[in-house]
This record gives C-alpha cells, sequence and structure tokens, in this order.
C-alpha cells in the first residue's frame, strides 16, 4: 500500500496535467496561413538574411502578413515576386534596375602605405581595433576579405591586387557584402549605370592623401570644372558625381590628374 498510493496519485496528477495541456494547446493554438509556406517554397531558400531577417520561412511570413513588400527578397527578383503576387492575389509590382556590388577603392598593394605589419586575425574588423587598421589611408579597403567571406553566393573573390572582384554573373545583388565593408566602400550601383564614379573614398587632406595613396582624390576640382553638365562637386576633399547629372561624356576621367574617375563600362567587375 505505501507504494500503490504514491503511484496513483503521480498517475493521476499526470492526467490532470496532460489534459490541462491538451487543452491549452487547442485553446491557444494559433492558425498557420498555409500561403506562409507556399511562399517560403517560391524563395530561393539561401537564408542570405538580405532581406533583413534570418531565413527565408521568416520572410515569408512578413511577406503573407503584409509587413514587408513581396518583393523584400532581392536575391529572388521580379521572377519570384510576381509569383509571389499571383499567390496573393495582388498586382505584380515593377521592376528594379539590378544592382551589383561596386568597390570605391583603387588603393592595391602597390599604391597605398602601410603604418605597420599586420599579423592578426584576417578580418577588417578585427583589423580595425588596431589604430583603426594597418594602412595608412583610413579610409580605403584593408583587403583583408571580410566582404568575400560574408558573400553567402561565392560572387566575389579577392584579386591578387589586394581589393575584391565581383563576379557579375554569380551576384545576386543581396547587398551583403556591402554592409560588411567596415569601412562603407562597396556600394550598390544600377547594372545598366553608365556614367562615371570617382572610385575613392578618401575624405583627408590633399597632402594627406598623397602620403597614404598615389591614386586617392586630393580635392583639387580639375573634374568640376571639365564637367560639362555641373554633375560633380567636391564634398571634404572627395569628389562625388550625381549620377541623375552625369551623361559618361568622360570628361572628368580626361581631366582627373590621378587617375581615379572612371566610367562604369570601363570597372572591372
Amino acid at each position: 500500500m505505501n507504494i500503490v498510493l504514491p503511484l496513483v496519485v503521480l498517475g493521476g496528477l499526470g492526467l490532470v496535467f496532460g489534459g490541462l495541456l491538451s487543452f491549452a494547446a487547442q485553446r491557444f493554438a494559433v492558425e498557420e496561413d498555409e500561403r506562409v509556406e507556399i511562399v517560403a517554397d517560391l524563395l530561393p531558400g539561401a537564408n542570405c538574411g538580405a532581406c533583413g531577417y534570418p531565413g527565408c520561412i521568416g520572410a515569408a511570413e512578413k511577406i503573407v502578413s503584409g509587413e514587408i513588400p513581396v518583393d523584400a527578397c532581392t536575391v529572388g527578383g521580379k521572377v519570384v515576386s510576381d509569383r509571389i503576387c499571383e499567390i496573393l492575389g495582388l498586382e505584380p509590382v515593377a521592376a528594379d534596375a539590378k544592382k551589383i556590388p561596386t568597390v570605391f577603392c583603387l588603393g592595391t598593394k602597390d599604391v597605398t602605405v602601410d603604418k605597420f605589419e599586420y599579423q592578426g586575425v584576417p578580418d577588417c574588423n578585427a583589423a580595425l581595433m588596431y589604430s583603426g587598421g594597418f594602412k595608412a589611408c583610413e579610409y580605403g579597403c584593408l583587403g583583408l576579405g571580410t566582404c568575400v567571406e560574408a558573400c553567402p553566393f561565392e560572387a566575389l573573390q579577392m584579386g591578387e591586387n589586394g581589393l575584391p572582384v565581383v563576379d557579375e554573373e554569380r551576384c545576386t545583388g543581396c547587398g551583403i557584402c556591402a554592409n560588411a565593408c567596415p569601412r562603407g566602400i562597396i556600394r550598390m550601383m544600377d547594372v545598366d549605370y553608365s556614367g562615371c564614379m570617382v572610385l575613392c573614398n578618401s575624405k583627408d587632406r590633399g597632402g594627406t592623401t598623397r602620403r597614404a595613396c598615389k591614386v586617392g582624390c586630393t580635392g583639387c576640382k580639375a573634374c568640376i570644372k571639365a564637367c560639362p553638365n555641373e554633375a560633380v562637386v567636391v564634398e571634404d576633399y572627395l569628389a562625388y558625381i550625381d549620377p541623375a547629372k552625369c551623361d559618361g561624356c568622360g570628361e572628368c576621367v580626361e581631366a582627373c590628374r590621378r587617375d581615379i574617375i572612371k566610367t562604369a563600362v570601363k570597372v572591372a567587375v
């Protein structure tokens, strides 16, 4: 009897709690929209996080609920967004031009100066913890490949010159590499842009830039004088080109004394 009674009590408690759990599961069950799984199957399944969510299933839930737009998946592009619109009964959205990453730095190993020899972890963020990086230019590419490691599609590789190179055929335009660059030198540009670009990121004064890099922008304003469309401005000793005003005439390219202004069609990706 000393053994049977506790067993009966435990068994009874188990039945009671089991019943309560079953009731709670049914009472508070959240109905899942079957369209979520369908949309998730349409997404590429890369779980790259470019949409701002850790996985495609999370993005699918937000798309179905209307919290994010149907074209939030840049990897899937218009083909996927159109299929999603069909599932959700929505009108197809207009297609945005595909964007690809462009490296706004020409500071290769042979034209830049190092402050010291870095022998730490091969990661740009880690290198920045040591006196702001080992490069004399505090705005240029460190060349440690953090962007390459971040790309889930193997669309980047480090070139022998120390700068990342983009494989346009593999690139999906997700922008993860641009977000991974701690110095912000990778920018997403329309793939069909044919204007000019200043491939430099330095905001140092001319003298400081010359000592750090043989090709850095010194803010000399020669490009401003050459541009017939007033598309060029200089701010913080760095030239900028307004894509909306630039027609790609190339006058600023010819005028640049540091050879850092390029037309988009001449930039190797």
